[in-house]
């Protein structure tokens, strides 16, 4: 196969994946399987923060939930600790599983490799491409997801959600930050407060 080839069958076969996810979403009229409108989320934040993203940020962005709901954060108890230990397996599943769709699609095992690598985040802070899909993430969860989990633990105090705020701001690139002050003025009023707040005196 040449180069359009392959990634057309990658992105193809984690599509397929995705599309399995018994979960829904809501994307404008209709209903989506969640993890394959997350990957779709991911795929359009990629391409505005990236106009000409290599073939392996295409597949990475795509799987950057690959089947997560196989592996439910339930199975982990409750904590801070058992959320990181949770997302630690699902890096490296997703990673694994990537890597071997690229496989069957004809990428060298170079290139599987290095999509492995981007999705478990093992060099976030050192490697470009690896911050690059951090920045696409916080994107879309800014995007679609914040304003929902935002809703959905009120029993969060301030001190609790400025952190989760600065958390998120101080995984991402000056690129990432731009993006997401212009994607601001379109939220609610009191989590543009608390972007606001969160944010005052950060670079």
């Amino acid at each position: 196969m040449n180069s359009r080839a392959n990634l057309e069958c990658a992105i193809a076969a984690i599509d397929r994946a995705n599309q399995a996810d018994p979960n829904r979403e809501q994307v404008d009229h209709e209903y989506l399987p969640r993890e394959y409108a997350y990957s779709l989320h991911m795929t359009r934040w990629l391409f505005e923060l990236e106009p000409k993203p290599s073939a392996r940020m295409q597949i990475a962005c795509r799987a950057q939930h690959l089947e997560r709901w196989t592996m439910p954060r339930s199975d982990y108890g409750e904590g801070r600790k058992n959320y990181y230990l949770w997302r630690q397996a699902c890096g490296l599943m997703h990673g694994r599983r990537a890597a071997g769709i690229m496989s069957e699609c004809g990428y060298s095992p170079e290139e599987c490799e290095r999509v492995e690598t981007i999705l478990t985040k093992r060099n976030l802070r050192d490697d470009e491409e690896t911050q690059l899909l951090e920045d696409v993430a916080c994107m879309v969860f800014l995007e679609r997801y914040f304003a929902q989990f935002f809703d959905d633990n009120p029993e969060y105090d301030k001190e609790k959600w400025l952190r989760i705020v600065r958390r998120t701001w101080g995984k991402m690139t000056p690129r990432g930050h731009s993006a997401a002050l212009k994607l601001a003025g379109g939220m609610p009023a009191h989590l543009q407060a608390l972007l606001q707040e969160a944010l005052a005196g950060e670079s």
